[in-house]
């Protein structure tokens, strides 16, 4: 897809609104779980906001398609994340790269180097995936028999130890919801720990082959 194409334009001008949006389902989402004693009114008033925001989630999805020009499953195939975030709304915040392309586009040179912007994006996505994943394993396993996730903070400790691949073992899923999105965590906190990891690696070669590179020989 280049820069000119329709679906390229469509995602400049729609890009920050949706990432707005993803912020909002996910506070509505967060409100739904958390907020155990509020009336039933205001219950419904987040599963609602959350319908609507799906709803635009959705129609920017088919627009995409529309403005693409391929197959359906071709579109799936070549646009694998968009595909996620329709059927998982409250990953869309992990769309930060897009976004920063597109502020990016319209302030010229980017002002961090590759290595700060790879260690930067996948710092924000794991805190992103963590609040996402502990909310929707906590909304799974609460009061569930023989859970070991009592609390939120629980839920919390489990998602941090879980992305981190240290695992405990303290606190452990045992809904089978639960142990599909401990997967997902698991999976996602490899990849994101791989990229951190990778990039510092890469940074550090370069800066002490640069300080060999200056140094005279012999010295």
């Amino acid at each position: 897809m280049d820069d000119d194409s329709p679906e390229a334009r469509w995602g400049q001008r729609t890009e920050i609104p949706l990432f707005l949006a993803s912020l909002a389902f996910m506070g509505a989402y967060a409100t739904h779980v958390l907020a155990v004693g509020m009336p039933a009114f205001w219950h419904n008033v987040c599963l609602f906001t959350m319908v609507v925001l799906w709803v635009l989630f959705a129609g920017d999805y088919t627009v995409r398609w529309r403005l693409s020009g391929q197959r359906f499953l071709h579109f799936v195939t070549t646009h694998f994340l968009h595909t996620v975030v329709v059927f998982l709304p409250l990953l869309r915040p992990l769309r930060i790269v897009p976004l920063y392309d597109v502020i990016q586009s319209r302030q010229g040179e980017p002002r961090l180097s590759l290595h700060a912007r790879v260690i930067a994006y996948a710092s924000l996505s794991t805190l992103l995936l963590g609040f996402s994943g502990a909310l929707a394993v906590y909304q799974q396993e609460r009061g569930a028999p023989g859970a070991t996730m009592r609390t939120f903070g629980d839920a919390v400790w489990w998602a941090a130890s879980t992305l981190t691949t240290v695992g405990y073992g303290d606190i452990t899923p045992v809904t089978p919801g639960g142990r599909v999105i401990a997967t997902g965590m698991m999976a996602g906190g490899l990849a994101l720990l791989g990229a951190v990891t990778g990039s510092f690696s890469s940074w550090l070669m370069q800066t002490f082959t640069r300080e060999s590179d200056r140094r005279p020989p012999g010295s």
